[in-house]
């Protein structure tokens, strides 16, 4: 019996599907499942179940060691760029100074020379070299969409614009942002979130195990009695940090104006609503494709490497 030569059709003339797809090259795609979205009740850095959850006001859940250990190196990474970025004034300042002294000199020496030679010397300021230091072709005087092109190319035929050249360090933000959102986000933003646990099954729970780990745990909402799942939206009041479905909160917080748990008055502006858990259903969960683009294949040995995702 013939075999099946769909997956390697060697006599055609262009290639199939799923040979372009064994190449490794070009734009590849993969449709992400459930086990590759984070659930609600996990921490959005280390994505183990939260200890001790943080939230911001656009509804992140961190835990708080990994929240603070990464301000903590935000912090630090901030002062090595502004570290560096002062040394790079200091260079520019002092490359300045020696390119203004050079300058004084050259011109004392055509002074000199103009007075005591047997001729006359006549400089032309107009062949002089140009700001960007090109020479040949490059000296002609650029528009500044050339200047920024030429500024900004990695060319290996100009010696200022090569991969091995200087790099310039800009001047970096002072704030930290969020991980997740990357807005704008201090520690003083952030307050703590206080989930309701399941309690109806403790006592079997009990007889089954001595000690119950955190990824055991169900969580429910405290007005409605219903069990917190990926699929619904919650809120939680950054007054308190007490969470609730979003039907409870939307229904009885603007009302009443307190909390439901710890009757602790509350506004509307202490809504804040928290991302939701993912289901791996397109019409629940955004962004389940994932791209990355591979300029070099399997053929050539690097199909593997990560270039970068788009």
């Amino acid at each position: 019996m013939p075999q099946r030569h769909s997956k390697n059709n060697n006599d055609l003339a262009y290639f199939t599907y799923d040979e372009k797809k064994k190449l490794g090259y070009g734009t590849q795609r993969e449709r992400l499942g459930k086990d590759s979205i984070k659930p609600f009740d996990a921490c959005s850095l280390c994505l183990k179940p939260f200890i001790d959850p943080m939230c911001c006001h656009k509804g992140h859940v961190f835990c708080r060691e990994c929240i603070l250990e990464c301000f903590l190196a935000q912090k630090k990474d901030i002062q090595r760029r502004l570290a560096a970025h002062a040394s790079q004034k200091n260079q520019d300042k002092d490359e300045e100074e020696e390119r203004l002294m050079l300058q004084k000199a050259r011109e004392l020496d055509e002074f000199d020379q103009q007075n005591h030679g047997a001729l006359p010397r006549y400089s032309d300021k107009s062949q002089s070299q140009d700001k960007n230091g090109f020479h040949g072709a490059n000296s002609v005087k650029a528009t500044s969409f050339e200047e920024e092109a030429l500024r900004t190319m990695k060319a290996f035929w100009l010696p200022s614009a090569t991969p091995g050249a200087s790099v310039r360090v800009e001047a970096p933000e002072t704030h930290t942002v969020c991980p997740e959102g990357k807005e704008k986000l201090k520690i003083k933003n952030l307050f703590a979130i206080r989930f309701t646990e399941d309690n109806s099954e403790e006592e079997e729970k009990k007889t089954k195990s001595s000690s119950s780990s955190s990824y055991d745990k169900t969580y429910i909402c405290p007005s409605c009695k219903v069990t917190l799942t990926n699929t619904m939206s919650l809120v939680a009041l950054s007054s308190c940090g007490h969470v609730f479905c979003k039907k409870c909160g939307e229904k009885f917080m603007p009302v009443d104006k307190v909390c439901l748990v710890c009757d602790k008055p509350c506004k509307d502006r202490n809504l804040v609503g928290l991302k939701k858990g993912g289901t791996g259903f397109a019409e629940h969960d955004d962004h389940l494709e994932a791209k990355e683009y591979k300029h070099l294949g399997s053929g050539s040995g690097l199909g593997m490497v990560r270039m970068g995702k788009t």
